[in-house]
């Protein structure tokens, strides 16, 4: 799971395999995040990936939920 912290208080979690890049990534891989364009994305530069953070609070993810988690 990736956990994001609002400026508003609100505290939004995903699972990361709800993205191509981010399913196949290790967990140290996944930690070394940053937060970019005055906290608007995330970074993972190892990985070449970026994602808004408007589009994570949205739900608009890759990947559907796996069958078991639906």
């Amino acid at each position: 799971m990736i956990y994001l912290e609002l400026t508003d208080g609100r505290i939004v979690g995903f699972p990361a395999d709800r993205f191509k890049i981010l399913r196949a990534a290790p967990e140290e891989k996944l930690k070394k995040v940053s937060v970019e364009v005055n906290g608007y994305a995330l970074r993972w530069e190892e990985l070449d990936e970026d994602l808004t953070v408007q589009g994570v609070v949205a739900g608009r993810f890759q990947l559907p939920l796996p069958e078991q988690a639906a």
